[in-house]
C-alpha cells in the first residue's frame, strides 16, 4: 500500500524518514485529491500518512505544527501541509506541499464553477456525501484517539483540554479558547519561576515574538478588476479564523453586501461547493473567482486567499525552536496543542450527529472505526469506497 512502511512509529526524539521534493509533491498531490471532510478529517489524515505510515514526523513534531496552525489565520490544515513540506525539505518543501495539496480540488472546483456558468446549477452529489460523512467522522475518531494520548502529558493538560472544550461548546471564539488553554497550561510553570525569585520582568523579556496580525489589505467599492478581487481575497486569508461558516460571514459582507460582485445564492452555492470536494473549504474562493471574471479570475482569487497563509507559516516555523527552547512558553504552546484537539473534538462530536442519521450511516461509522483502529486501514481507500456505496445506493 503507497506509503505505509514497516516498524513502528517514530518515537519523541526518535530519526523520522527523509523525503524527497518528488515524494512530498506525489503524496500531497494524493491528499488533496482524496481528503474530504473539512480540516478536522484533513489534519487526521495527515496524521495517519505521515506519524503512523511515511514516519515523516514524530507525534510530537506534529502536535506542535498543529498547535502553531490553530495559532494563526487561514485555513489550518492546508498551513499544516505547508508546516510538515517546510520541515522535510525546507523552503522548497513549504511552496511544493501547499501548491501540491490546494490544486486538486482548485482544478475540481474550477471544472464544478465552469458548469454552474453554463447550467445555473450544480451537481447532484448527496449520494456520496450520505456514505462519505461517516467515514469522515471515523476518520476524525482515530487520529483524535492517537494524538490525545500524546498530547495529555499530565492530568492538569487533560483539564486544560477539557476546560477548552467546553468553553468552545459554550461558543466561545476559537482564538480566546485557545488563549485560554495556553494561559491555563502555562500557568504552573509560570508560578514555580516566579515562586524561585525569577520577577516578572525577566519573564517578559522571554524570547517569544509573537505575531502581530492585523488586515492590512481592503477594498473599495468600486467596478471589478482582478487587482480588486486580489486584494478582497487577500484580506480575508490575512484575518479569518474559524470554519467555513465564518469564511461564509466575510464573503458575504464584501462581495454581496459591500461590492455587490455575487447575489446570496451564488454565495451559498460557492460554500456549498467547497465543502463537498477533497481539500482545503477555502477553493470557495476559486469557484466565486470563476463566477466573476472566469480562468483570470478563479486564479487571482484562489492565490490570494492561500498567500497569506504561506507567509505566516514561513514566520511562524522560524518561531517554534525559540518558543521551544522557553518552558513557559513550551507549556503554553501544550496548552494549545490540547486545546486545539478540544476543538477537534467538538467540531468531530458535531458532524457526527449531522453524518449519523440512519442505521446504514451507523454501521459505516462503526466499520469505518474499527478498520482504521484495529486494521491501520489507509482512509483513502475507506473514503473511495464509501463515496462509490453512496453513489449507487443513493445517487
Amino acid at each position: 500500500m503507497e506509503g505505509q512502511e514497516a516498524g513502528p512509529t517514530a518515537a519523541a526524539g526518535a530519526p523520522t524518514a527523509a523525503a524527497s521534493l518528488k515524494e512530498v509533491a506525489l503524496v500531497f498531490l494524493k491528499l488533496g485529491t482524496v481528503a474530504f471532510g473539512g480540516p478536522a478529517a484533513h489534519i487526521a489524515m495527515m496524521e495517519d500518512e505521515f506519524v503512523t505510515r511515511r514516519q515523516w514526523l514524530t507525534r510530537e513534531q506534529f502536535l506542535d505544527r498543529l498547535g502553531a496552525a490553530n495559532l494563526i489565520p487561514g485555513p489550518s490544515s492546508t498551513e499544516m501541509a505547508i508546516f510538515i513540506g517546510y520541515e522535510k525539505r525546507g523552503w522548497p518543501g513549504l511552496l511544493v506541499a501547499g501548491c501540491a495539496f490546494i490544486l486538486p480540488a482548485a482544478i475540481m472546483v474550477a471544472a464544478i464553477a465552469s458548469a454552474y456558468v453554463r447550467y445555473g446549477t450544480l451537481p447532484q452529489v448527496t449520494g456520496v456525501l450520505y456514505a462519505l460523512k461517516p467515514v469522515v467522522i471515523a476518520v476524525v475518531i482515530q487520529a483524535f484517539w492517537k494524538l490525545a494520548r500524546t498530547a495529555m502529558k499530565s492530568i492538569w493538560l487533560g483539564i486544560v483540554g477539557s476546560v477548552a472544550a467546553l468553553l468552545y461548546v459554550l461558543r466561545l471564539h476559537e482564538v480566546l479558547t485557545l488563549a485560554i488553554a495556553a494561559a491555563l497550561a502555562g500557568a504552573p510553570v509560570l508560578y514555580r519561576r516566579v515562586r524561585s525569585s525569577t520577577g516578572f520582568s525577566s519573564l517578559l523579556l522571554t524570547r517569544i515574538t509573537p505575531l502581530r496580525l492585523s488586515g492590512v489589505l481592503a477594498a473599495t467599492a468600486v467596478p471589478f478588476g482582478l487587482w480588486r478581487l486580489f486584494l478582497v481575497f487577500a484580506k480575508i486569508g490575512a484575518v479569518l479564523f474559524g470554519s467555513g461558516y465564518v469564511l461564509l460571514a466575510f464573503l458575504q459582507t464584501d462581495l454581496v453586501d459591500r461590492l455587490h460582485w455575487l447575489t446570496e445564492r451564488q454565495l451559498l452555492d460557492a460554500v456549498a461547493v467547497g465543502q463537498v470536494t477533497p481539500g482545503p473549504v477555502f477553493t470557495t474562493a476559486t469557484f466565486i473567482g470563476y463566477i466573476i471574471g472566469g480562468v483570470p479570475g478563479a486564479v487571482v482569487a484562489t492565490v490570494g486567499i492561500f498567500a497569506p497563509g504561506f507567509v505566516y507559516v514561513a514566520l511562524s516555523g522560524l518561531l517554534i525552536p525559540r518558543i521551544q527552547r522557553s518552558r513557559v512558553a513550551a507549556s503554553m504552546l501544550d496548552g494549545v496543542v490540547v486545546g486545539s484537539l478540544a476543538l477537534i473534538g467538538v467540531v468531530a462530536w458535531q458532524l457526527g450527529r449531522a453524518a449519523i442519521v440512519d442505521v446504514p450511516t451507523l454501521v459505516i461509522a462503526i466499520v469505518s472505526t474499527a478498520l482504521l483502529l484495529r486494521f491501520r486501514v489507509n482512509s483513502a481507500w475507506l473514503i473511495v469506497t464509501a463515496g462509490a456505496f453512496g453513489w449507487l445506493y443513493r445517487g
